[in-house]
């Protein structure tokens, strides 16, 4: 696991010292940064962790948690990635997992033990990793994913959530610095800093941290406005890769037919990929390497529509070919939503909270996994107010009906259903919280089949 060379950037590609490398892989969501959709619980994780905790007691809670972080990634999964021809793996993770809010600047070493294991586990099946810090001190960005309750990205106005990041990844860079199956550092998931004026400064301050304790891993830098815009970074930074998500709209929860309208815009695979080039334009007129670190449709159960989402995925895939771009697709593992492997309908894991997932979809709670068909009765009077009385409200990022949405749905409902999820394990003792955690095995798991064979697809064309 040692000896090889570090990944650098060379013009506009990663090399590997003999030539150039495309990274090819999964984002590994729901593990060290824990979201929603992927496994089934209302809110951010600090709340749900929170509820968790006073429902199971002390002693419950950590078997349930020890066990889940042991099994969700393991040899099994990394010799799967592996055996599809997959080389790399964004590992997603909370600094919760390395520091405190009551004692701030303080490592914790079980962050660096959960994490090496995934890294050097990939390493032994020949599979690059990329560290992306997905929640930060006071929220990046004003959603659930960066386990933020309140859609206030308090990161930007605040220096001292400023400092800890920076802490953190220098601490981060010194523990990592001579691992060469390490990619690089994705310091900041999906930033939205309102007013654009902090990230640019932040970045330059940030690369100059870890290049003094590492000067030779290379970072993958999101743009503003959850990596869609990189207008406001300045000049490229030197082996530094700027990375894209690209999720197309015909793939959200809400998304219509493929070819098809989509939130009132027509979509097909000529405006995916003029999609694609608008949001990789910087990469291109600067000369730096294309890496897509997030992209990849919602399925729906449906057999018809999800047809039409596979095909969407082929045509992004085959786009990313053609223009030579890495990519990591979200996400490996949840409970069906979008994962490549999921927990079992039938499993005791997904039969208790069954209630729960139900009343999330009814009452549209979960952002990226519902919608609000059920309620829109209520939607539509609050939104119906908004555009009346202030006719040119349009907040930061998407504007006011996503706001509204945001608010009541993903912020109001989901804090009040997260004791729901909690009740769910009252009475569960530590032998059954473990098996409980055991859904998650890549044994205990299904394939999603149609994936796995366009993945095969691809490999062979992109090789």
């Amino acid at each position: 696991m040692t000896g090889g060379a570090i990944l650098r950037v060379e013009g506009s590609a990663i090399t590997a010292g003999d030539g150039p490398v495309l990274l090819r892989g999964f984002g590994l969501g729901g593990w060290m940064n824990m979201e929603n959709f992927i496994t089934g619980y209302p809110g951010a994780e600090s709340q749900m962790r929170r509820a968790l905790l006073r429902t199971m007691g002390r002693e419950v809670y950590d078997r349930f948690f020890d066990r889940f972080l042991d099994v969700f990634f393991t040899d099994d999964d990394a010799a799967y990635l592996a055996s599809l021809g997959l080389n790399s793996l964004r590992i997603p993770f909370n600094y919760r997992h390395f520091e405190d809010d009551g004692e701030p600047f303080t490592i914790k070493p079980q962050g660096f033990r959960l994490l090496d294991r995934v890294v050097d586990t990939c390493a032994r099946h020949g599979i690059y990793t990329i560290l992306d810090l997905h929640a930060v001190p006071g929220a990046q960005n004003q959603h659930w994913h960066s386990d933020n309750p309140t859609q206030w990205a308090s990161f930007w106005a605040h220096r001292h959530f400023q400092d800890r990041v920076v802490h953190l990844w220098e601490h981060l860079a010194e523990h990592y610095r001579a691992n060469p199956w390490v990619a690089g550092y994705n310091p900041v998931n999906e930033p939205a800093d309102a007013e654009g004026s902090t990230i640019g400064p932040f970045y330059r301050r940030l690369e100059a941290a870890i290049r003094a304790v590492d000067p030779e891993h290379i970072l993958f830098l999101d743009g503003n406005r959850y990596s869609t815009q990189f207008d406001q970074l300045g000049d490229p930074l030197p082996n530094t890769v700027y990375t894209a998500h690209d999720y197309a709209l015909p793939g959200f929860v809400d998304g219509g037919p493929y070819p098809g309208v989509s939130r009132g815009e027509y979509v097909d695979r000529d405006q995916v990929e003029e999609t694609f080039l608008a949001r990789t334009a910087y990469m291109r007129e600067t000369g730096t390497p294309i890496w897509v670190g997030e992209f990849g449709p919602v399925y729906t159960g449906d057999p018809g529509r999800d047809e039409q989402r596979y095909r969407l995925l082929q045509d992004q895939l085959e786009i990313f070919a053609r223009h030579d771009a890495s990519w990591a697709l979200w996400t490996y593992k949840d409970i069906g939503l979008q994962g490549l492997v999921h927990a079992r309908p039938d499993s005791a894991y997904l039969g208790r909270i069954a209630p729960v997932v139900a009343k999330k979809a009814r009452l549209g709670v979960d952002s990226w996994g519902s919608t609000d068909e059920h309620i829109r009765h209520i939607m539509q009077p609050v939104e119906d107010l908004v555009a009346r009385e202030f006719p040119a409200f349009a907040p930061y990022p998407w504007g006011a009906q996503r706001w509204i949405a945001g608010h009541v749905r993903h912020v109001m409902l989901a804090e009040a259903m997260v004791d729901d999820y909690a009740g769910c394990f009252a009475g569960v003792g530590p032998e059954e919280a473990e098996r409980l955690a055991d859904t998650f095995a890549f044994t205990n798991c299904r394939v999603r089949t149609p994936l796995v064979d366009i993945l095969a697809d691809h490999r062979t064309e992109s090789t």
